[in-house]
């Protein structure tokens, strides 16, 4: 014999959300199955500050997972509720489940997998009666489902920890341009007009159209240079070239050799000088050595520079 699957309201199965999280109590392992976790002592209603928990449970590890039930659609509410009983119990994994996930949770449920520590999932509950034609419809037994509709992954938590990174490296990044900027305001005006950024890089005209004359950090390294990018590739070929006949004399006002980059290929030129002194990921006590050493071949590059560029004839 088949039966068939008719939907019914969650309120006809469990009145109130206490009734719903007595059930899911009593049968964790339903929830177990469907989030791929071992759960065990689940207790109702605990404390985390002034609130009180749906459902704390215990995972292998014997770390807490926190349980928030809704028998509705999904707000920003419960959302909150659960990410604040996470901090507020130190649990490493929160189960939002709920009646109806709206999209901007989902989407909320998995940028947090992406960007936190702690492991999230949104659970739709659901719950259907088996209609059997031998039964009176009263009698047909009801059937709650619960399915899975976002969790962590490896995937996601490895494009979270880059995300998370590349956001620490925009924050140390600001930091570090801010700084520099704040040193060179006091031995030149080349950059004062520009503010510091996030980017791996901040530059100022360096007198003519399409050339700047740019800051460059890296991880453990630091560059100044001349960056000659013009609408036109041939323009900025012969700027180089032009320039690069003066190198003995532009060098020796420099006070030393640079890199010299034609860049054959690609549109743009470099003229530049590499900082070995640091970069942005070294100990910021170290910060203060590594900008005034980029100041000051700033200076002298442009110094060596601009009466060749003031010549140039384009």
């Amino acid at each position: 014999m088949i039966g068939k699957l008719q939907r019914v309201d969650l309120r006809e199965v469990w009145r109130q959300e206490v009734d719903f999280t007595r059930w899911l109590e009593e049968n964790l392992d339903s929830l177990s199955e469907t989030v791929h976790l071992s759960l065990s002592g689940a207790e109702r209603e605990q404390t985390a500050g002034t609130f009180s928990v749906d459902l704390v449970a215990q995972d292998d590890a014997g770390d807490p997972v926190v349980i928030e039930c809704q028998l509705e659609q999904t707000d920003h509410d419960h959302l909150g509720k659960l990410v604040t009983y996470l901090s507020a119990i130190g649990a490493k994994a929160g189960i939002w489940i709920a009646a109806d996930p709206r999209p901007e949770h989902v989407g909320a449920v998995s940028w947090l997998n992406e960007t936190s520590a702690a492991a999230f999932y949104l659970v739709k509950v659901s719950a259907f009666r088996v209609k059997v034609e031998a039964l009176p419809i009263g009698d047909s037994p009801l059937v709650p489902l619960l399915t899975l509709i976002v969790g962590p992954s490896e995937e996601i938590k490895k494009a979270g920890k880059t995300i998370v990174q590349l956001a620490e490296t925009a924050v140390i990044r600001r930091r570090f341009w801010t700084q520099l900027l704040d040193r060179a305001k006091e031995k030149t005006t080349l950059h004062s007009g520009i503010s510091p950024g996030t980017g791996g890089w901040i530059g100022a005209s360096a007198g003519m159209s399409g050339l700047g004359l740019n800051y460059v950090i890296g991880r453990h390294e630091g560059r100044v240079e001349l960056f000659i990018a013009r609408e036109q590739e041939a323009e900025n070929k012969a700027i180089f070239d032009a320039l690069a006949k003066s190198k003995e004399e532009i060098e020796a006002t420099f006070g030393g050799p640079l890199l010299w980059q034609r860049l054959e290929g690609r549109k743009a030129c470099r003229i530049s000088y590499r900082i070995e002194v640091g970069g942005c990921r070294d100990q910021e006590e170290c910060w203060p050595e590594i900008q005034d050493a980029m100041i000051d071949a700033m200076m002298r590059l442009e110094k060596a520079l601009r009466p060749h560029i003031e010549r140039l004839k384009l």
